[in-house]
C-alpha cells in the first residue's frame, strides 16, 4: 500500500497492510534535544521517519476580531496578550506550554451579540491563506501521503472565547446562546470550506481538534455533550462526509465516556487516546470489534513511558500497544498519546519507531 492508500483504510476502520506512523512535536523538541543528539539538523521528522500523513496546517482563520491581537505587558520571561478571540493570556517567552487564562471579555450573551457574532456571518476570503494553501495541497499532490487539513471546532472555539468557566456555566444555564454560537461557527465553517474546496482542491482528510476531555473525565457529562455539542459534531462530520473526505478527532484527556457517541457522530478515527488520562487503544479496539461501528485509532503511546528513556520500558509499551492492535485487526497509526516532549531522547523516539516497524505487520 502507499501512504494514501493505508491512511484511507485505517480510517475505514480496515486493517492495512502495516500499522501506519505520524506525530506531532512540542517545538522544543527537536531544537533543545534532538539535533544536539544527532537529529539531522535541516530536515524534519517527516522525512526522516516516513510519515504517512502530512497536515498541511490551519486552513482558515476563525478568530472573531481578526488582526486585533495586542500586546498588553511583557518582560524577560512573560508576554501578557489580548487575542481576537478578546481572551487575555499569558505566555511563556522561551518554551511551549498552555497560556495562564487571565480574562475573558466575551462573557454574556449580549456581549457575544453585540462584538463577536456579527464578524463570523459571511465568507470572507481574508480568513484563507489563498498565498499559500494551493502550493502546499500542489506539493503534497506531488508524494503519495494522505494529505489533511487542520483546524479547531465548536468546543475549542468556545472555550478560547468565552473561557472554560463561562463556557461549561453555559451549558447549564444559557443553552440557547451556546446553540446559537455553534449554529454560527458551523455555518461558517460550512461557507468557508465549501469555498475552499471548489476554488483551491480537496485534501485526503480533515484532522479537527477538540479538546473533550481532561485528566479524570470529559469536560461536561455525556448527556450535556449529546444536548449542546454533539449535534454540530455530527453536521460538520456530514458535511466533510458529503465530500467523501474523512475526519479525524483529536481530542486529549479521558474520553472513555464519550467513546459511544464518538462513534454515533461518525468520526472515522480517534486521537491521541492519553495514555496518562485511562485511555487503552486495545480496549476502545475490544468495543468495535465486538460489533461497534468501525474507526480508526491514532495514538496512545505513553510519552511518560518513552521518556524514561529506558529501552526494556520502551519496548514492552510499544509492543504491547501495536501488537495488540495488529491481533484485533483494528486499524491503527502509531503516535504518542499527545506529542513528543523534550525530555525524549532522539534515540529513544528512534527506538519506539524501530520496534513499531518490527511488530507493525498486519
Amino acid at each position: 500500500m502507499t501512504s494514501r492508500q493505508r491512511m484511507q483504510a485505517i480510517l475505514a476502520g480496515e486493517a492495512p497492510d502495516r500499522v501506519a506512523i505520524f506525530e506531532h512535536f512540542w517545538p522544543e523538541t527537536l531544537r533543545q534535544t534532538w539535533i544536539p543528539q544527532g537529529f539531522p539538523e535541516g530536515r524534519s521528522p517527516d522525512a526522516v521517519f516516513d510519515y504517512d500523513l502530512r497536515n498541511l496546517g490551519w486552513s482558515l482563520d476563525t478568530t472573531p476580531l481578526r488582526g486585533t491581537s495586542e500586546v498588553l505587558e511583557e518582560d524577560d520571561t512573560h508576554r501578557l496578550t489580548r487575542d481576537g478571540r478578546g481572551a487575555t493570556l499569558r505566555y511563556w517567552k522561551h518554551k511551549s506550554g498552555t497560556p495562564e487564562h487571565v480574562a475573558f471579555d466575551c462573557t454574556t450573551p449580549e456581549i457575544w451579540a453585540a462584538k463577536y457574532r456579527e464578524p463570523l456571518l459571511g465568507l470572507d476570503l481574508e480568513r484563507i491563506d489563498t498565498q499559500n494553501l494551493p502550493e502546499r495541497l500542489r506539493a503534497g499532490r506531488e508524494g503519495d501521503k494522505f494529505l489533511v487539513y487542520g483546524n479547531l471546532f465548536v468546543f475549542e472555539l468556545l472555550r478560547g472565547i468565552l473561557g472554560d468557566l463561562v463556557m461549561l456555566q453555559s451549558f447549564l444555564l444559557e443553552p440557547a446562546w451556546v446553540h446559537d454560537f455553534c449554529r454560527v461557527y458551523t455555518d461558517f465553517y460550512k461557507r468557508h470550506y465549501d469555498w475552499i474546496f471548489a476554488a483551491i482542491g480537496k485534501p485526503d482528510g480533515m484532522f479537527i481538534y477538540e479538546d473533550l476531555g481532561f485528566t479524570n473525565g470529559p469536560f461536561c457529562s455525556p448527556a450535556t455533550y449529546r444536548e449542546v455539542i454533539q449535534p454540530y459534531h455530527t453536521e460538520l462530520v456530514d458535511f466533510f462526509h458529503s465530500y467523501d473526505l474523512p475526519v479525524i478527532l483529536h481530542s486529549c484527556g479521558d474520553v472513555r465516556q464519550l467513546f459511544g457517541q464518538i462513534l454515533e457522530t461518525g468520526w472515522d478515527c480517534l486521537q491521541p487516546m492519553e495514555a496518562k488520562a485511562g485511555n487503552d487503544c486495545r480496549a476502545f479496539a475490544d468495543q468495535i470489534t465486538a460489533g461497534g461501528r468501525r474507526i480508526g485509532f491514532m495514538g496512545n503511546i505513553d510519552v511518560t513511558v518513552l521518556n524514561t528513556n529506558d529501552p526494556a520500558k520502551i519496548r514492552v509499551e510499544v509492543e504491547g500497544k501495536v501488537r495488540g492492535m495488529v491481533q484485533r485487526r483494528a486499524g491503527y497509526c502509531f503516535h504518542s498519546d499527545h506529542s513528543v516532549p523534550p525530555d525524549v531522547d532522539y534515540a529513544s523516539y528512534q527506538l519506539a519507531v524501530d520496534v513499531m516497524r518490527e511488530c507493525g505487520d498486519y
